[in-house]
């Protein structure tokens, strides 16, 4: 059988890790796949999508700066990428026709629940900002049910626009909005959404935030603890971990929407650490 083809779209995307996992995943479950990645101008992302399929291309995975583009771009949207407002995931449904998926959400909420043990449910939650990484993963996270979700950003109004979108999804689970420095009292789960780590830098938070039993969570992944989890083991976190298990997990979850398999994830987590 011949290979299908796939790629992940972005710019830059040298650094990506998607065609080393996907390959990964095709060895280990015998699927056809073909992964490739292909850098897009700034300008031309519509285009490099419409040729990508027009070529015979299956699915693309999509990451920065393109994510609400393809969003935009799309015919038809998944439930979950309509709430997110941005597609990591994208694919031609039997009438030829654009499907827009998200399954970043999926990612985080899988690492920390089977790679992590990390039951979501009944915890109080503190999420570090607004942008769209995190909007992609507030969703998944409320349908896990929390005690509190607390949404803390520098522009505080952004995080209350998120209050306001996913309100009707909460349920039980309390939703909030404040700024960096309003939270004082320990957290069972913090996760950082910012970019802050890849410059190393640290979100104004209070450690306070910090308390013994405190599992800290960034979104960032790197060879060395990034600069956000080695300030919450400074300040006592009972543990910490980055977001390499999401990468993985959300690129499982694409797999799935394009192939009908589902790959184990946790020896492709182990590859890559050693890698």
């Amino acid at each position: 059988m011949a290979n299908e083809l796939y790629a992940v779209v972005g710019n830059p995307i040298s650094h990506s890790k998607s065609p080393r996992i996907h390959s990964l995943f095709a060895c280990q479950t015998g699927e056809p796949v073909e992964y490739t990645a292909i850098q897009a101008p700034i300008d031309e992302f519509s285009g490099t999508v419409r040729h990508f399929f027009e070529r015979g291309g299956k699915g693309l995975n999509v990451t920065v700066p393109f994510k609400e583009q393809a969003w935009t771009l799309a015919d038809h949207r998944t439930p979950r990428a309509e709430k997110a407002g941005a597609a990591n995931t994208l694919f031609l449904d039997q009438e030829n026709e654009l499907v827009a998926d998200n399954t970043d959400g999926v990612g985080i909420v899988r690492d920390l629940q089977n790679n992590h043990g990390v039951a979501l449910n009944g915890l109080k939650v503190l999420v570090l900002g607004a942008g769209g990484a995190v909007r992609g993963v507030i969703g998944p996270i409320l349908a896990e049910q929390p005690a509190e979700l607390t949404i803390a950003n520098r522009t505080v109004a952004k995080a209350e626009a998120l209050v306001r979108l996913f309100a009707k999804d909460a349920g039980a689970t309390v939703l909030s909005a404040c700024g960096f420095e309003a939270p004082d009292q320990p957290f069972d789960l913090i996760i950082n959404g910012t970019s802050a780590s890849l410059q190393g830098d640290l979100p104004p938070v209070s450690a306070n935030v910090i308390g013994p039993a405190t599992v800290v969570y960034d979104m960032m992944y790197s060879l060395q603890t990034t600069t956000f989890n080695q300030w919450a083991l400074d300040h006592g976190a009972h543990r910490v971990h980055d977001g390499l298990g999401m990468l993985v997990e959300q690129a499982a979850e694409s797999f799935f929407v394009w192939r009908g398999v589902r790959p184990e994830t946790a020896p492709v987590i182990e590859e890559l650490r050693t890698d």
